[in-house]
């Protein structure tokens, strides 16, 4: 049995979790690969730090340096995360022509054509499974399972903290302020959560999947980004009034047939019938359509230390054979040259428009009119009754219309003397 030597770098959360799995797991993983997977180096930050899981002296050290340039370490696993000591680790390595398994989805967002150029040049490999939606695997399954399919349309729900959040403002009716502070007591945001909440995390995933389906690599300050601060209860109750859930969405599929593509992250409107309104909690879900398969749905643990790491094991367990045949499946193919991320303001959807109005006559024949001359349709419109004070909400549904048109109008009726807050919209999903 052949024995590939693993160094890792970083012995976090992810770290210790793929240590305290291989100790588990390692004499299955090499009875099926028939090749012993050996942990020889991990590098961390503090030698003296207390880790939930110990992983013996003898194998540590502070100088992420003497697991990298080790010759007895074969393969290198990026565990630390960010995009700057993490960039010199991998480049490091694969200058070496070692291969590297990584987690890291904002370095592979940001430096991702760097690293994929430098593997090639330098006959090694990069895995990262576990860079997007944890134990789901679905690099793998976009790079192989799918490889005889044009993808039309990808939507994931592919943070756990933001998933978390939304579905107790559903179901207990908390403010977003509420259920932060109790998904950081409970471990499941950061401190500061902007990464999270501000909708970055799940840009950079859904930026590698596109990347994946499309054969370009997408760069994300091309991908149209927003978090969840701004949703109230409020919204939620009255979206589902109408028969929706509102989830984060990444979302990417083409506009048209010249390779313009829409990559985008914002608060959506899914309708209650779709199985993705019924991802709850820390779950993530990615659904994907085929042209040739038809739709398909992923669904699993989006992160935390296990589920990372049991797709981190996944990658080692590729590297290894890679290593013991030789084989080497390239980790990223460009191959639409002619690929480019539409601006949002071309992006046709449908809308839910929530206004805060005096109920004066005439107030609505003069909202509706705006909409008209900007020649967008209205499919419904609810004033509920009973409410206190002397402004109302407006709950409008709107047709397909391009993103830069209903803003404008938006912002006109934003002027109106009878509005009495800024607008609230939130584009709808059908999924056709």
């Amino acid at each position: 049995m052949q024995q590939v030597n693993l160094g890792i770098v970083g012995g976090g959360t992810v770290g210790s979790g793929v240590y305290e799995a291989l100790q588990q797991n390692g004499l299955l993983m090499a009875a099926r690969l028939d090749a012993n997977l050996c942990l020889v180096r991990v590098a961390v930050r503090d030698l003296k730090k207390k880790r939930a899981v110990r992983i013996p002296r003898e194998l540590l050290t502070n100088d992420w340096r003497e697991v990298v340039y080790d010759p007895n370490v074969h393969l290198v696993a990026e565990l630390i995360g960010g995009t700057t000591v993490a960039r010199e680790v991998v480049l490091a390595a694969l200058k070496l022509g070692k291969p590297v398994v990584t987690a890291n989805k904002a370095l592979l967002s940001t430096h991702g054509e760097e690293l994929f150029a430098a593997a090639k040049k330098h006959g090694a490999n990069l895995y990262y499974e576990a860079s997007v939606a944890g134990g789901i695997p679905i690099i793998k399954s976009l790079r192989e399972g799918f490889v005889g399919n044009r993808i039309t349309a990808i939507y994931g729900i592919v943070n756990g903290t933001c998933n978390f959040i939304l579905s107790r403002m559903k179901h207990q009716g908390e403010d977003f302020a509420q259920v932060l502070a109790e998904a950081q007591r409970l471990g499941y945001a950061e401190t500061p959560p902007d990464l999270d909440v501000d909708g970055h995390d799940a840009a950079h995933k859904t930026g590698i999947l596109a990347s994946l389906a499309h054969g370009f690599w997408v760069n994300p300050k091309h991908i149209h980004t927003e978090g969840i601060r701004h949703i109230t209860p409020v919204d939620i109750e009255y979206a589902g009034r109408l028969g929706y859930t509102i989830k984060l969405l990444g979302i990417v599929k083409p506009l048209d047939r010249g390779g313009r593509l829409q990559v985008s992250v914002y608060p959506t409107l899914i309708p209650n019938t779709h199985v993705l309104a019924n991802v709850d909690q820390v779950f993530n879900a990615v659904f994907i359509r085929g042209d040739i398969v038809g739709d398909t749905l992923f669904y699993g643990t989006g992160a935390g230390k296990d589920a990372t790491a049991s797709a981190v094991l996944s990658d080692l367990a590729d590297a290894a054979l890679d290593i013991k045949t030789g084989n080497r499946l390239p980790p990223f193919v460009p191959h639409e040259c002619a690929g480019v991320v539409a601006p949002i303001e071309e992006v046709v959807s449908r809308y839910f428009v929530r206004l805060s109005v005096l109920d004066k006559p005439g107030t609505l024949a003069r909202i509706t009119g705006i909409f008209g001359q900007s020649n967008i349709g209205i499919s419904s419109v609810t004033q509920p009754e009973g409410q206190p004070g002397p402004s109302v909400p407006l709950i409008l549904m709107l047709h397909n219309a391009t993103n830069g048109v209903v803003l404008r109008a938006l912002a006109k009726i934003a002027k109106l003397p009878a509005v009495t807050a800024e607008p609230v919209m939130y584009r709808v999903e059908n999924f056709k």
